[in-house]
């Protein structure tokens, strides 16, 4: 991971506005390549995750009090001492590194200190935020320039650059960066050199962040307008008569899910589809895992199976996990898919089919009810008694489907290709989530992760802070386990996928309004 060379290489990375799919792809190469990730306040912690699991991180976000000077100085030589101990940093920076990002105070510091860096542009929250708040900055019919500032100038310069007669009538379109601490003072010397009181005006707060909040106003009653909705930092400022356009091309928050907060319970490994599929129609997709996914604690009766595979008629994967820890352990065993030619290969659904697809292997059989009551009738029809079955699963799962198949005259054995534990965090974690608001709705996909989650957060800690939230679950199954808590379950879709429960829930809010 570190260079060859003695001295490491230092990447200033535009982190984006704030959306973490704004990335660019060389940045989410080099985070996941780093030593060192230096991030700031205004970089999406999201993108952590690209990082690997060795590398250090660090936070530098200004805190109040200290000197912006002395602490661009410590963020300075946190990345030469870096560096110098041959390591791939990566400096993460909000928005743009070159503009109002200081990048260029820090590619100084470092050719002084003669260390290799490279620059990686990212998306401006001068242009990205205004956009995901349908605010147009050029638009044919009534700007055809725009001019970006900073709120606040560095008060040591020599000289003031800013001719604030020039900014307020020398481009139609103004868009202000870390204005909100100045807000009445840039509003006085926009309508004193000649801005109308009736222009309108944006403030765009955590603007392409699934919270994001955009108020709308005159330069003549912004002032009251924002103290009265307690409008605070981050916030781009954006004046000018494309804040008139918002109405018809405001996108981002009019998506279904927008301003929902949507608890993600499933496995890491497994979450990013479900998670990806509630942050396309606009929700706070937060991931809670209660599922911790890990190897069998023992690989003898999966190597074992493995070595008579040749005697299965059929094998029956119930999971995606299955698939994957079935299809790891051959790799490990130096086995390759020939030793499949002739069995029967059964999924429980599209999504499980899905992985064995990806494996370059055909799906046999999919039965028309995702559950190991589907599977069952499924494979009645192609008969079960003197057939012998692989079942590669959990290592703790529900016994129906090996059961049924011993009492209906087939023989099968159970192959745990994987264990799913109960992370070690709880009530805190969660506690920690909901100071940022409450909960709309939490979503199962298993009784496995309903019965953590009560387990991790306490069944009366559930009827406290979730007594407003709504419950989603994927199935039948997981639904039965929540009644059989006392709990309501308000959305099941028809179909047992993570789309058609998204679609589900997306329904269920769409009604509610």
């Amino acid at each position: 991971m570190s260079n060859s060379k003695n001295t490491g290489i230092i990447y200033l990375v535009g982190a984006g506005p704030g959306d973490p799919k704004l990335l660019t792809l060389r940045g989410k190469e080099l985070l996941e390549r780093a030593d060192v990730v230096i991030y700031d306040y205004l970089a999406n912690p999201a993108l952590l995750d690209f990082a690997n699991d060795d590398a250090k991180l660090i936070y530098v976000g200004k805190k109040g009090g200290s000197r912006s000077s002395e602490h661009q100085s410590r963020i300075n030589d946190l990345m030469i001492a870096s560096a110098k101990q041959g390591k791939q940093v990566v400096r993460l920076k909000g928005g743009d590194p070159f503009i109002f990002g200081r990048g260029g105070e820090e590619v100084e510091a470092l050719n002084a200190a003669s260390l290799p860096f490279e620059v990686i542009p990212g998306i401006s929250s001068a242009i990205g935020v205004p956009a995901y708040a349908g605010i147009p900055l050029t638009h044919r019919e009534c700007a055809s320039s725009f001019t970006v500032i900073t709120g606040h100038e560095d008060q040591s310069k020599s000289e003031n650059h800013l001719s604030r007669t020039q900014l307020a009538r020398g481009a139609d379109t103004l868009v202000y960066l870390m204005a909100m601490g100045n807000l009445a003072k840039v509003v006085a010397e926009l309508i004193d050199n000649g801005r109308s009181t009736d222009t309108p005006i944006a403030l765009i707060q955590w603007g392409s962040y699934p919270f994001q909040r955009t108020l709308v106003g005159t330069l003549g009653n912004v002032l009251e307008k924002s103290k009265a909705c307690g409008m605070k930092p981050p916030v781009v400022m954006v004046v000018g008569e494309v804040v008139s356009l918002r109405d018809r091309i405001n996108w981002f928050e009019s998506r279904p899910l927008f301003g929902k907060r949507i608890l993600v319970t499933r496995a890491k490994a497994q979450a990013t589809e479900f998670l990806d599929l509630l942050s396309g129609y606009g929700a706070e997709a937060i991931p809670f895992p209660t599922l911790q996914i890990v190897p069998p604690s023992n690989w003898d009766p999966v190597d074992d199976a493995i070595d008579r595979i040749e005697n299965y008629d059929t094998i029956i994967f119930t999971s995606v996990n299955g698939v994957s820890y079935f299809r790891n352990r051959l790799k490990a065993l130096r086995r390759d898919l020939r030793i499949l030619k002739g069995i029967t290969l059964c999924a429980i659904g599209p999504g499980t089919a899905i992985a064995i697809v990806d494996w370059g292997l055909h799906v046999d059989l999919i039965p028309e009810t995702y559950t190991a009551e589907g599977v069952l009738e499924t494979l009645k029809k192609n008969g079960i008694s003197g057939k012998r079955f692989l079942i590669p699963r959990a290592e703790e799962a529900r016994e129906i489907l090996p059961e049924e198949i011993k009492r209906l005259g087939g023989q099968v054995d159970v192959a745990p290709v994987y264990k799913a534990l109960q992370p070690d965090c709880g009530p805190e974690k969660m506690s920690a989530l909901l100071k940022r608001g409450p909960i709309d709705m939490l979503t199962f996909a298993s009784s496995s992760t309903l019965k953590n989650f009560i387990e991790m957060v306490g069944r009366e800690t559930i009827d406290d802070w979730f007594k407003d939230s709504a419950i989603a679950c994927i199935g039948p199954i997981t639904a039965k386990t929540a009644e059989e808590f006392g709990l309501r379950v308000d959305v099941m879709p028809q179909d047992y996928t993570f789309a058609a429960m998204t679609t589900a829930i997306v329904d269920y809010f769409v009604k509610k309004k």
